[in-house]
């Protein structure tokens, strides 16, 4: 069963995304103790604003030269070599996909080469970076935020040989060990908060970070050898496919770095803001990215490899989007509800302990109640980037994110003043709505209709659901106050559960009262894979063709 578990492949789409989903939420639980902890030692002040702060420039390199080879180019390619007749041919000889572990080893060597070049750079000249990032910062804290940056220069190159080996798992469909990682990333940061910054403060997180990146390596290695990977020190540039990944990298690395360009520039801003600010940003940030990536994320990254081999098939492949992107919108409105509802109760619950105090509470559920405007973008966006890199196309997505990043730029330097956090919050909420407005029309441009139709008819049953939710929702909370002590955490969590849960059942039975087909497929899905049940090879009925 445990042998199962780790080593089976996950044909339907809607089952890896369960799966997915299922170890996103441990791992996104997982984050908010891990935020509560920071929230509850540090505040929202000085302290945290360094740890922030210190991640952008690690995470920059990070994005650009891994992010940027995965999902542009590296999963379409490899995935394409274990399925080719060649590779099967081969295996026939006892040389499995032996292209494609040669592919492997030569952009781990590459790949790895650039990382320690960079990180070895980033180390050096972390001053001079650190000051254009953080221009608000006054001396004492730019020495403590140069100091963790260079310490979490560790990190990329974990994470970097790790992202490579999570592509590889999801080529071949092992998406359970794959969405283990960062469940054990945040176990390593959080092992940091607890362990090492009593001994040795916020250099003990960002120690905690490394350790966080190490372990999201390790997890995944065994899966890797066991689908009988072995390396081989190739360096060979001249590659075609090596090649065919960097042509579609180089604008997805681009688009990538307007994306971080943004967050840097965003670090700026809340530099230059009352102490504490970029901590709330980034605490109500973490908190909308929790539906985001469970529903969001999950089910693009599900949905990616059958997408990639239905690229030249316009009328399945719209098939597919729709579908997918019907089931991540039916979990995006309740999420919406529940968040602009419930976020004073959240955030007292999740972080409200210790030197987290009232005053930041407001200005967090401030943040977060504009973030979750914008859910339903955010979480399409990633399906309908993919479906780009599916064609092969990865420049379309560059030039649109340049137009919506500098958007961002423009509104957060016209409200970051008199806003404040909720000023940089409203900027990021507008230029995502907009990234996905453009990506919609160009997407219906290159592939014709997306299956509008169904997709508003399955949304329109949504919003009835989700209104009926909000207002009931509102009911509970109100008359919870009469029933527990809301001086009390778990008064507070007492109210905004029972208030939750209401609003869900009701959302639950409204869609399916409404039929909304998405509720019933996934219900289908969850009963035929009850271990009791029989299970079948693979979903028949799922998505037109995939």
């Amino acid at each position: 069963m445990i042998k199962k578990l780790f080593n089976g492949e996950i044909n339907s789409i809607t089952a890896a995304a369960i799966m997915v989903a299922g170890s996103s939420l441990a791992s996104r639980l997982l984050g908010m103790l891990r935020d509560r902890i920071l929230a509850g030692q540090f505040g929202a002040g000085d302290t945290l604003d360094i740890y922030y702060a210190a991640f952008r420039i690690p995470d920059l390199l990070f994005n650009l030269l891994i992010l940027g080879a995965l999902s542009a180019g590296f999963i379409p390619i490899f995935t394409s070599l274990i399925k080719s007749p060649l590779a099967k041919v081969r295996s026939l000889f006892g040389q499995d996909n032996k292209e494609a572990w040669e592919l492997t080893s030569n952009l781990l060597n590459i790949l790895g080469a650039a990382l320690l070049l960079l990180c070895g750079l980033g180390v050096i000249f972390a001053p001079q970076i650190m000051k254009l990032v953080t221009p608000g910062f006054d001396a004492g804290k730019l020495a403590s935020t140069i100091s963790l940056t260079r310490i979490m220069f560790l990190s990329p190159i974990f994470l970097g040989i790790s992202g490579i080996f999570g592509g590889i798992l999801q080529s071949f469909k092992r998406f359970f060990v794959y969405s283990l990682a960062p469940i054990f990333y945040n176990i390593g940061i959080i092992i940091g908060a607890l362990y090492l910054a009593p001994h040795y403060g916020v250099y003990g997180l960002a120690w905690g970070v490394v350790l966080g990146a190490l372990l999201h390596l390790l997890v995944q290695l065994p899966a890797l050898i066991s689908l009988g990977y072995k390396y081989k020190p190739i360096f060979n540039f001249k590659d075609k496919n090596l090649r065919a990944i960097g042509k579609m990298m180089l604008p997805r690395a681009m688009s990538l770095a307007t994306t971080q360009i943004n967050l840097l520039v965003t670090t700026g801003f809340a530099s230059a803001l009352a102490g504490g600010s970029l901590a709330i940003f980034n605490f109500a940030n973490n908190l909308q990215s929790f539906p985001i990536g469970i529903f969001g994320v999950s089910f693009a990254i599900a949905a990616f490899p059958a997408l990639a081999r239905l690229a030249g098939r316009n009328d399945q492949l719209v098939a597919g989007f729709s579908a997918t992107a019907r089931k991540i919108l039916f979990f995006m409105v309740i999420s919406t509800v529940l968040l602009i509802s419930l976020r004073a109760q959240i955030i007292r619950v999740v972080l409200g302990t210790g030197q987290f105090d009232w005053q930041a509470t407001v200005l967090t559920a401030n943040a977060l109640g504009i973030f979750a405007f914008s859910l339903f973008a955010q979480a399409v966006i990633p399906l309908q980037v993919r479906v780009f890199y599916a064609r092969h196309d990865s420049l379309t997505p560059f030039i649109i994110g340049i137009f919506t990043d500098g958007l961002n730029v423009l509104l957060a330097w016209q409200l970051a003043r008199p806003l404040g956090v909720a000023g940089l919050a409203l900027a990021f909420s507008a230029s995502n709505v907009a990234y996905f407005i453009l990506l919609w029309v160009w997407l219906r441009l290159a592939v014709g209709g997306l299956d509008e139709k169904n997709i508003l008819l399955a949304v329109g049953k949504f919003c009835l659901a989700g209104l009926a939710a909000a207002l009931t929702v509102q009911g509970v909370k109100y008359s919870a106050v009469y029933f527990v002590n809301m001086n009390k955490v778990w008064g507070v969590f007492t109210q905004g559960a029972l208030a939750g849960l209401a609003g869900l059942a009701v959302y639950l039975l409204i869609c399916y009262l409404l039929k909304a087909d998405e509720l019933l497929k996934i219900l289908e899905v969850i009963r035929r894979r009850l271990p009791f049940k029989k299970v079948a090879a693979a979903d028949q009925g799922e998505a037109g063709g995939i």
